[in-house]
């Protein structure tokens, strides 16, 4: 039986604007040294084989209504024979929203007995392509297809799924880089070789992630202050730590507790949603809570999983993150400790067992950027190689 092995060089996550390859081995299996010499003659014949990266979009059909398929779209995606005809999306649950153009790797592929062929396929993902994302209403999916039929046998597929990230806006800087050079071009001069959109993408994320602007912020409620928050920037990586500070010692209001969630806010589209009234999904990840009664000063340290989506936006929805705060206030107000009293009396003070509170709430708006693909290959389990028997 005639097996193919597919690998994706690189490993399986890619940012859009990447060069996805995958190797493609042919191997035909070895006969028993008793029948090698009777059957020199006889080899395994593989009529063709192709492959194609698309990214396939579900919805929750309840929430989220699609917009009309185009004529063209229909006829692309019509196939006239699905045993013999190379039908990536076969079988596939929900629209396709990118395809690229398949390509043909091989041709009346002849094998002996043991022997191998190996074929390199590469492909250039968009650099406005959607996210793989796995949200409450709405999900892309992304696989490379490999499509391989032997003689007088139907068609078999082998899908290997791929993680693709985004930065959104990297579509305008590609853009923008490439007619940046303005000036008749001097053949006697050495032209510099111009940037990947993968080198493009990870410089503007080092840039935009190492800014430093702080910004503070007095939380107040109608009775007052509760605590000043200091942070010193809104723009995080995956993987990266959420830093800053609460101020508590100009409080007018005692606050007993609070608690931090990082929380990401599914929007679709008004022209997609199937009530006009209907509101968006929040989802928590990382939480952090603490209790904060008679403190002066204290520090979040909340960290960003490197398996989430970064922010976006598409045609059908927008992926936006915050910081969900959750203040405990005391209507009373609590005494402390007196800084007077002596260290036998600070020992003995003990909080009251029962106190009149208030909860507030507060959303902060923050920026998820994407990271280096092998960083966010390390936490996610998706093998970069797979078989399929013929």
């Amino acid at each position: 039986m005639v097996e193919v092995c597919a690998q994706v060089l690189g490993g399986p996550v890619h940012l859009a604007g990447d060069t996805v390859q995958v190797c493609v081995t042919v191997t035909s299996p070895s006969l028993d040294p008793a029948l090698r010499a009777q059957s020199s003659d006889v080899c395994d014949v593989v009529a063709w084989g192709s492959a194609q990266i698309h990214c396939q979009c579900s919805v929750n059909e309840a929430r989220v209504k699609l917009p009309p398929t185009s004529p063209r779209q229909a006829e692309e995606q019509a196939v006239t024979n699905a045993d013999t005809s190379f039908a990536p999306c076969r079988g596939e649950r929900g629209r396709v929203v990118l395809s690229t153009k398949p390509k043909i790797l091989f041709c009346d592929l002849q094998l002996l007995p043991g022997e191998s062929r190996s074929f390199v396929y590469k492909e250039t993902l968009p650099c406005d392509a959607p996210p793989t994302y796995r949200g409450q209403l709405l999900k892309y999916a992304y696989k490379i297809t490999i499509g391989t039929q032997r003689l007088g046998a139907p068609t078999k597929l082998l899908r290997i799924p791929i993680m693709v990230i985004v930065l959104q806006g990297l579509s305008e800087a590609c853009v923008y880089s490439e007619s940046g050079e303005l000036a008749p071009s001097n053949p006697f001069l050495h032209t510099p070789q111009r940037d990947t959109p993968r080198h493009t993408a990870l410089q503007i994320i080092q840039n935009v992630s190492t800014r430093k602007n702080l910004s503070q912020y007095n939380i107040t409620n109608t009775r007052g202050k509760v605590v000043r928050f200091c942070i010193y920037k809104t723009s995080f990586r995956l993987g990266e730590d959420i830093v800053a500070t609460f101020d508590f010692s100009d409080a007018e209001i005692s606050c007993v507790q609070y608690s931090v969630t990082l929380q990401s806010e599914e929007v679709i589209a008004e022209n997609c949603r199937q009530r006009a009234s209907q509101k968006s999904m929040l989802v928590p990840y990382s939480k952090t809570h603490e209790v904060c009664l008679n403190l002066s000063h204290t520090h979040l340290l909340l960290p960003i999983p490197l398996h989430i989506t970064p922010t976006f936006t598409t045609d059908l929805v927008s992926l936006q993150w915050h910081l969900h705060f959750e203040f405990v206030t005391s209507v009373t107000e609590v005494k402390g400790p007196s800084p007077l009293a002596s260290s036998k009396d600070q020992l003995e003070w003990r909080a009251p067992t029962s106190l009149d509170i208030e909860t507030m709430v507060w959303d902060l708006p923050i920026t998820i950027l994407p990271t280096t693909p092998s960083q966010v290959a390390q936490a996610i389990c998706m093998p970069a190689q797979h078989t399929l028997p013929l």
